[in-house]
């Protein structure tokens, strides 16, 4: 086995794949090491819905990414724009202004191309129909920015990337496990691995680190994010443990960002302790803005329709962790029932229904059924129903004079049949990570770049803070992705 390489990449999901395709393009030797079993590859990627943010002036800007849109589809979809201008200040609002400007910047401006680049490799993408647009009269709308994803959603995404490294000559070793980093006066020159049990020393030219965060390690949880996180459900791969964050802060690499910040979701409250594949994303109970939000003392505790899913769903998984045991119910009436993603119809939900709010609220397990009804009721009578419903646009449809406001789509609780699910908090990535420079090349203590280290991903810190906007975790991947492996296969620096 001939253990020479221009570029070693270091994981195997989006990120990885993206840096290891951009290295080949370069006519670079490469290797991409994934810790994971083939039939568990794809880090967090494969769990994915394949949903990327991309900013777009309008249709024939998508029809770059999606060639196989027909004239039919567009001329029943209201695809609307969405501005660099406006991506970068979502990233700015969502992160409360601490996301780096230069990176952020980077992502924002390249997010189309890398697509299209990424759409040159054999990755396809469509619409993203079913998740991101209502059929308002026969016609689809389009909101929150969030119009491509891959098809197939994760597994697609991660098939395709896959499929294309094989094709271009990238070498592939599953259950290869990175342990540390071969580094010197020069910089890094290696990696040491387990390689199905068997320690091998691998030389590179350049390393490109792309292993995902700390999510899936408890300790690491609970001492970063704080007390309590070990109990979350992670959403993901069981591989993201942190190792290859580990490996580069042992090289001297600097951390930076929201180390105890994460993305997390409303995730079915019991789901096993990490993703399932077969069921993918589907655990997640994303339509809570339709509805209302109670907890163990059968109190709301946060604004339901303070924005659009987008924009809330990646910080309130905290909230949902921070109630009195990790849990919370969803209440909805059948009014809203066709608003309801198709996450709440699969059969690994719980999930209790009757045909009055007596009845659900006695059904609520580990509820206080009387509080419960009770602020249903107050609820219920704060409503503005005199202004319309509109699940496209932010509608002003609030409450008034509750100690917990609904600012947006609130619906009275009062058509049968009432249902419930039963969320707790399940963690996607983690915030805080390696410093990199808008070359993806590794920031040391020291303030300078790390010769022969690049990193994208998950790992990197300093992008996202307290939230992000759905979808550009991906597209930050690819981006950065892209970058590390052309500056690793160029030698840069």
């Amino acid at each position: 086995m001939e253990n020479a390489y221009d570029v070693v990449v270091v994981g195997g999901g989006n990120a990885a794949f993206c840096a290891a395709l951009a290295a080949r393009e370069k006519g670079a030797r490469v290797l991409v090491l994934e810790r994971a079993p083939e039939d568990e590859a794809g880090g967090n990627s494969r769990f994915t819905a394949g949903l990327m943010r991309v900013a777009y002036n309008g249709v024939e800007d998508l029809k770059r990414v999606m060639p196989d849109l027909s004239e039919d589809e567009i001329a029943r979809t209201d695809f609307g724009s969405y501005t660099e201008d406006q991506f970068l200040d979502d990233m700015a609002r969502i992160t409360e202004y601490r996301c780096d400007p230069d990176l952020t910047e980077i992502l924002v401006k390249r997010s189309l191309e890398t697509v299209t680049w990424m759409r040159s490799k054999g990755v396809r993408f469509t619409a993203a129909w079913g998740r991101q647009a209502f059929n308002i009269g026969g016609r689809f709308k389009f909101w929150g920015g969030l119009t491509v994803e891959a098809v197939g959603g994760g597994p697609g995404l991660v098939d395709a990337l896959t499929n294309a490294a094989r094709k271009n000559g990238i070498d592939l070793w599953y259950q290869a496990r990175a342990v540390s980093l071969s580094a010197g006066d020069s910089g890094v020159t290696g990696v040491i691995l387990k390689h199905k049990g068997k320690t091998l020393s691998l030389t590179a030219k350049s390393v490109v680190l792309a292993g995902g965060g700390f999510q899936a390690n408890p300790e690491w949880r609970a001492c970063y994010l704080g007390p309590g996180w070990e109990l979350a459900k992670v959403r993901g791969t069981r591989f993201n443990t942190g190792d290859v964050i580990r490996m580069a802060l042992d090289a001297g690499a600097a951390p930076v960002g929201n180390w105890s910040g994460c993305h997390a979701v409303a995730w079915e409250r019991n789901a096993p302790e990490f993703g399932d594949l077969a069921i993918g994303d589907q655990f997640q109970k994303h339509s809570y803005p339709w509805g209302i939000y109670l907890n163990a003392q059968g109190k709301r505790f946060l604004d339901e329709g303070a924005d659009f899913r987008n924009y809330t769903y990646a910080k309130y998984g905290r909230v949902i962790l921070s109630q009195p045991g990790q849990f919370a119910w969803q209440i909805f009436d059948a009014k809203v029932k066709a608003q309801l993603r198709d996450e709440y119809k699969i059969r690994q939900v719980t999930k209790r229904v009757a045909n009055s709010l007596e009845d659900l609220v006695k059904q609520l397990d580990d509820v206080d059924a009387e509080a419960a009804l009770a602020e249903i009721k107050a609820y219920n009578a704060a409503v503005r129903t005199d202004i319309a419903f509109n699940p496209n646009v932010k509608d002003g449809r609030c409450t008034q004079g509750l100690a917990i406001p609904k600012s947006n789509w609130a619906n009275t609780l009062d058509t049968p049949p009432f249902e419930a699910y039963a969320v707790t908090c399940g963690i996607t990535f983690t915030f805080g990570g390696l410093r990199i420079n808008t070359d993806a090349q590794v920031i040391s203590t020291d303030g300078e770049p790390i010769p022969g280290l690049y990193a994208a991903g998950e790992l990197v810190g300093g992008i996202f803070y307290f939230n992000y906007p759905g979808g550009t975790g991906l597209t930050n991947g690819s981006v950065f992705g892209r970058i590390a492996g052309s500056n690793a296969a160029a030698g840069h620096g």
